[in-house]
């Protein structure tokens, strides 16, 4: 696939998920974004797109080419479903893990910012901190698998992928009505075990786990949910979490969005953080009373 048609694809799946989320009216009915999520969104979508991304692949391509210069296109002859059994393994599988490492008290600064929204929409895909990008590890393998000759396939392997993930995070359930048709029950078991869909992905992102459907803890999985089966991750309700979002946000005032995307070289001032040297995320056995009093909430977007 050539790289115009790969970002004409994932143009197309973007906008069509937006239409959705606007026709369906389920933006504007829950999508409540403060001016600061906005900025940080769109700060992490155009530094993915501009620096990280292009960091990741073109410099695992120049690592190989000083390393091993005699590899170049030494896969390229291999068939497609090879490529792609490699790539979900070297990419998928691996985002998988980075995920799933990114919710332990050491990575979890470097992935919070993707929580600290409390909405579902296809805008939050990229909502990351800057760091979380640029050391997964899964990209700089894209890069190295693209030195040996895997362009044509990764493409269309990113088309799928994007595809699933931004249906994963929209604000637009799509499985919903799908889970009605008694027809499809087979089908949606099936489906629903093999790739992230909006309730599975939904419940990571609810802010309790006390409703029996949120699932903070588990359901890691981008493009297949597979791995959330087959390593022990997962929690499947056909439902959908009431509130998304962290619960610290609530109590003391959302992070500042420079905070959230550039930290460590920025941090909280909160007393319950995670974006702060010695501080800690707040936890449910928290009490108010031993907070820092709160901060300014950042205005609403318009």
């Amino acid at each position: 696939m050539s790289p115009h048609l790969q970002n004409t694809l994932i143009v197309i799946a973007m906008l069509g998920f937006a239409c959705m989320e606007w026709i369906t009216r389920r933006y504007k009915n829950s999508v409540n974004a403060t001016l600061d999520d906005t900025k940080l969104e769109l700060a992490m979508f155009v530094s993915l797109l501009a620096i990280t991304q292009p960091l990741a692949l073109l410099g695992a391509g120049k690592l190989c080419a000083w390393l091993m210069p005699e590899q170049q296109g030494a896969w390229a002859h291999l068939p497609w479903w090879a490529m792609a059994a490699i790539l979900l393994i070297c990419d998928d599988m691996t985002q998988y893990w980075w995920h799933r490492v990114s919710h332990s008290p050491l990575l979890w600064p470097l992935h919070r910012a993707h929580h600290t929204a409390q909405y579902m929409s296809i805008r939050i895909t990229y909502r990351n901190n800057f760091f979380y990008y640029l050391m997964m590890p899964g990209l700089w393998i894209a890069g190295v698998l693209l030195y040996l000759g895997f362009a044509k396939v990764y493409g269309a392997y990113l088309v799928v992928k994007l595809t699933v993930i931004l249906g994963a995070h929209s604000a637009w359930r799509w499985d919903e009505p799908l889970y009605r048709i008694r027809a499809l029950r087979p089908l949606m078991w099936v489906l629903e075990r093999t790739i992230s869909t909006p309730a599975t992905h939904w419940a990571h992102h609810a802010m309790t786990n006390e409703d029996g459907i949120g699932h903070y803890k588990g359901n890691f999985g981008n493009l297949l949910f597979f791995w959330d089966i087959l390593f022990g991750s997962a929690h499947i309700t056909r439902k959908y979490p009431a509130k998304i979002g962290l619960q610290d946000d609530v109590l003391f005032g959302q992070e500042r969005w420079f905070t959230q995307m550039y930290y460590p070289l920025f941090q909280s001032r909160r007393a319950h953080s995670a974006l702060r040297f010695g501080g800690r995320a707040y936890a449910e056995t928290d009490t108010h009373s031993d907070a820092a009093p709160q901060i300014d909430k950042p205005q609403r977007s318009t």
